[in-house]
């Protein structure tokens, strides 16, 4: 026994000279290794605080998708009601369920394209330093305010009531792609929309991108 415990303070005080001390005393030589220990954490928790924000935030990063496991958008969309017929039934959270409810009020009765180019609308909005930075926030923007807002369906007055659950569904699978990451190709990075039946004062304005079903398609420049 008394071997074991000269051999353990013998190691204690060797480690102890090869972290840069000087030699312990053997009756105190834990105490003193665990005080140097507990001050090289400290050291190490500083150096962390003092990392970039951006490289922590990259250090701290969420896995992709694809290695959590998670579908992600295809990388070719087919725009025709067999492709959408083939995806899973959609869900999602808050972010998910605004853009569905947007393509549902403003464009259910487009084709598989003109349901995903609205989308783009909204999506290259969020991306842009003009518009709010998330789907609701984009979609809501001027709620309140009647005819003032920026996607009609928000303040024309009128309840908000889905009554077709299957072009629910529909809308809810492109809104699902869109959120997972779906190319946008369609509108060559259209930020706003109108249909043909109405003439706003922009779009004099901004340049025309393209025209899909009932819809012009702009940027602003």
């Amino acid at each position: 026994m008394i071997k074991r415990l000269g051999l353990r303070i013998c190691a204690t005080a060797v480690l102890a000279t090869s972290m840069g001390f000087a030699a312990l005393a053997p009756a105190n030589a834990d105490e003193v290794l665990a005080a140097r220990l507990g001050a090289l954490l400290g050291q190490e928790r500083a150096a962390i605080q003092q990392v970039p924000d951006s490289s922590l935030a990259a250090l701290t990063s969420v896995p992709p998708a694809s290695v959590r496991n998670i579908p992600t958008a295809p990388d070719v969309i087919t725009y025709d009601n067999a492709f959408l017929a083939e995806q899973p039934t959609a869900s999602g959270g808050d972010q998910w369920r605004c853009l569905a409810e947007a393509l549902y009020f403003e464009a259910r009765g487009e084709s598989v394209r003109g349901l995903f180019a609205v989308g783009e609308v909204i999506m290259n909005r969020v991306d842009s330093g003009r518009f709010p930075n998330t789907l609701c926030g984009v979609i809501n923007q001027g709620t309140g305010r009647q005819y003032a807002c920026q996607f009609t369906y928000t303040c024309d007055g009128a309840a908000e009531v889905i009554h077709e659950p299957a072009a629910w569904a529909r809308v809810g699978k492109v809104a699902r792609l869109l959120v997972d990451g779906a190319p946008r190709t369609l509108t060559d990075g259209a930020t706003h929309y109108h249909t043909r039946a109405v003439n706003p004062r922009w779009a004099s304005v901004f340049p025309r991108t393209t025209t899909i079903g009932s819809h012009h398609f702009y940027r602003q420049s």
